[in-house]
């Protein structure tokens, strides 16, 4: 285990990172930025990978032996962000239930209850296992919930999302089908649509292309101005904790389809600004970690 100079504090609420690639690199940097949280753990497979490297640069404790770091040093973190994949939280899951660590799961496994803060946020906080769903998701849902809450007779909705080829690892390569069967999943679950389609497209633009997300929904009677006011409230929630969230195009009817485009900037925290889809997930799980901070005044986590 190799250790910066990080100060500890007990006022906060101490995180692990298992994932050092784009995702979680980037909720690293999130996490030191953050009053309620700290970090005990980066951990991956190879100390000279670029996120390793990273972390190592900012003076935080890493290691390269995976869950069994956890397993065999169960006080260095109360939650774990999980950013592996959808295979591999599905092995971690058991394992983080039984050393009661709470966990956030970046992947599309969709063990946990489904977390998007400005829609759920309270729902979530009594859970030892929430899913952030997918950038796609987290960009969609909110706008997906306005419709199912203030339309009539929600029969189709579709997202289509583009990011820029750079901003996505080898993990989330992989999890591309977890990723489409969540999302879908995800935004049936919260709009009650009774069908949905989900498409990601990996934009190889130079120059890099920043996160957007086209939602279209086939409804009854399209009740424009009701969605319109409903959406303006979600986007001043969200804009809470991803400040680069807009939308660029709608609500407005199209071909008989709501239509409603969404434009995700980042921080620039790891990757550049371009890479919204990291900022919309990772800014969400920060969110909910720094809400578990908030409700658990010693930062210990509680069993059922």
């Amino acid at each position: 285990m190799n250790r910066g100079n990080v100060a500890q504090s007990k006022r906060k609420l101490k995180v692990a990172i298992i994932g050092s690639g784009n995702i979680g690199t980037d909720l690293l940097i999130k996490v030191l930025r953050s009053p309620h949280l700290e970090c005990g753990a980066f951990i991956g497979r190879n100390l000279s990978s670029a996120g390793m490297l990273k972390a190592l640069s900012l003076g935080v404790p890493v290691t390269a032996e995976g869950i069994d770091y956890i397993i065999n040093n169960p006080d260095c973190c109360d939650l774990v962000f999980d950013a592996t994949s959808a295979k591999s939280h599905i092995e971690h899951a058991p394992i983080f239930k039984k050393l009661n660590k709470r966990a956030i799961d970046m992947t599309p496994a969709k063990i946990g209850l489904m977390s998007v803060p400005s829609v759920n946020m309270a729902d979530c906080l009594n859970e030892f296992n929430v899913n952030m769903v997918t950038c796609g998701g987290q960009a969609s849902i909110p706008v997906a919930y306005a419709i199912g809450q203030t339309q009539f007779e929600v029969d189709y909705i579709e997202v289509v999302s583009s990011i820029s080829s750079r901003s996505a690892g080898p993990a989330t390569r992989q999890n591309l089908d977890e990723y489409i069967k969540t999302t879908e999943d995800g935004i049936k679950e919260f709009s009650g649509a009774a069908r949905t389609k989900a498409i990601l497209n990996l934009n190889p633009a130079e120059p890099c292309v920043d996160m957007q997300t086209t939602i279209f929904a086939k409804v009854a009677n399209p009740d424009i101005p009701k969605l319109t006011e409903r959406l303006s409230l979600l986007v001043e929630n969200i804009r809470k904790y991803v400040p680069g969230y807009e939308i660029i195009l709608g609500p407005i009817v199209e071909n008989g389809r709501i239509v409603v485009m969404v434009r995700v900037r980042g921080l620039g925290d790891y990757l550049p600004a371009y890479a919204g889809n990291l900022d919309i997930i990772n800014c969400a799980a920060i969110a909910m970690a720094e809400e578990y901070a908030s409700a658990t005044p010693n930062t210990k986590s509680k069993g059922h």
